[in-house]
């Protein structure tokens, strides 16, 4: 079975800092690219970056450019969403995603293929 799982999802503080990971079972990420998304109720997903297969990374969102990165470890077939400096408005469902390509593409949702359940941020104080 096929399955990507997020974690470390939870409350924090604005100007706090959470990572976010996204293991995959029953496949390989290392020759996938990976885009972490979110969606804040009421809201469309959006894409926020995406790493590639080599590393590369592509910034969906400006809004979080400069305070988010994202980084993979393929040895254990996860990627992770370093998130500094949170604020109200990153208050989200995060999800991540796997492409078949190795290459990042544009953030639209049919361009990946499978998708984790997502975990909730939240920045409150």
């Amino acid at each position: 079975q096929l399955q990507l799982v997020e974690s470390g999802g939870g409350l924090v503080q604005p100007g706090g800092s959470l990572r976010l990971s996204c293991a995959a079972s029953g496949f390989s990420l290392d020759s996938r690219a990976i885009g972490w998304f979110r969606q804040a109720p009421g809201k469309e997903r959006e894409g926020v970056l995406c790493i590639s297969r080599s590393g590369g990374s592509q910034n969906y969102a400006a809004s979080v450019k400069g305070r988010f990165t994202i980084s993979r470890d393929n040895a254990k077939n996860t990627v992770y969403l370093q998130m500094n400096s949170l604020k109200p408005e990153d208050t989200a469902v995060y999800y991540c995603a796997a492409r078949s390509s190795s290459y990042c593409s544009g953030p639209a949702l049919q361009f990946y293929d499978y998708w984790g359940q997502g975990t909730q941020v939240t920045v409150s104080s």
